[in-house]
């Protein structure tokens, strides 16, 4: 159990915006307020709604006014007071180098301030989904400045440049991509992993952990930005990484299941806003020695 109240909690979240569904921000910063964090949300994109609708209105933010954004908050105090830094999908090659600019300020003003990357890049299903020069941007200047990074699968093989089929082939090649800091693999599926289920693992210099949940028959937009919330939720809340990956994958078990049980395209976060914070199941991680 993560305790909300643990402390005054703060994070700067950096990610898109829809006006209806729940994908980026408009997924994360409801779960990080279940927690108790007071969340200061800039919004790289602002759209009607996800893609794969019929249509979509909206467009990414300026670089220019995303810069302004990011300069607002900090003269207001923003960067003094957050613990953790979260950043999601980016919108433009442009918004990705405003962004790492102001990470990398930001960490250097407050250097006990965490970066939490979450790459948004690409996906099993659809490949690199977005604009070719944003991937190479978020490995060469998000990537290194991050305290944790929180790649699908293939967005994992794609930043590390390593295929990596089984459990010691991920954690080899976690550990060459960041040296120091936690990786966080989501969606995982390995050659070890039991038919019907699905696994995320972190993995740390001094340590890697797996959990295990079932496999649900719908796959929802908006499920890593929710995953990366859960987690960097539950580090401010003082959770170490282990105890951290069990809770976000067991509040984000819950969530799918009550949106396969209503049979909706968009997550049903709201509804399941108790077990954001207290999920009825506990799936527990697994401590692997390599």
């Amino acid at each position: 159990m993560v305790n909300p109240q643990a402390l005054i909690m703060n994070i700067i979240s950096i990610q898109s915006q829809v006006a209806y569904g729940h994908v980026g921000n408009s997924a994360a910063v409801f779960a990080m307020q279940m927690h108790g964090i007071d969340v200061v949300a800039v919004p790289t994109t602002l759209l009607s709604n996800r893609p794969g609708y019929p249509t979509l209105r909206g467009r990414a933010v300026d670089a220019e006014l995303l810069a302004d954004l990011l300069l607002g908050i900090e003269e207001r105090g923003a960067i003094d007071a957050a613990q953790v830094i979260v950043t999601g999908y980016l919108g433009s090659a442009d918004n990705a180098m405003v962004v790492a600019d102001f990470v990398a300020r930001a960490k250097a003003k407050n250097p006990s301030l965490s970066y939490c990357c979450d790459p948004v890049i690409g996906d099993r299903d659809r490949g690199l989904f977005v604009h070719a020069d944003i991937p190479p941007l978020v490995r060469d200047l998000l990537c290194p400045l991050a305290d944790i990074v929180t790649p699908n699968h293939f967005e994992f093989e794609w930043l590390s440049g390593a295929k990596a089929t089984t459990i010691d082939q991920l954690i080899k090649a976690a550990r060459a991509f960041m040296a120091r800091g936690t990786v966080v693999v989501t969606s995982a599926e390995l050659s070890d992993t039991p038919s019907g289920e699905i696994e995320s693992v972190a993995v740390e210099r001094a340590g890697a952990w797996r959990v295990r949940t079932p496999r649900l028959p719908i796959s929802p937009n908006g499920t890593g930005d929710l995953f990366a919330a859960l987690l960097a939720a539950a580090r401010v809340g003082g959770s170490n990484t282990s105890d951290a990956l069990s809770h976000a994958a067991s509040a984000i078990f819950a969530v799918l299941e009550r949106t396969a049980d209503r049979g909706t395209e968009e997550m049903r976060i709201v509804e399941s806003a108790a077990q954001l914070v207290n999920p009825e199941r506990k799936f527990e991680c697994i401590a692997i020695t390599s």
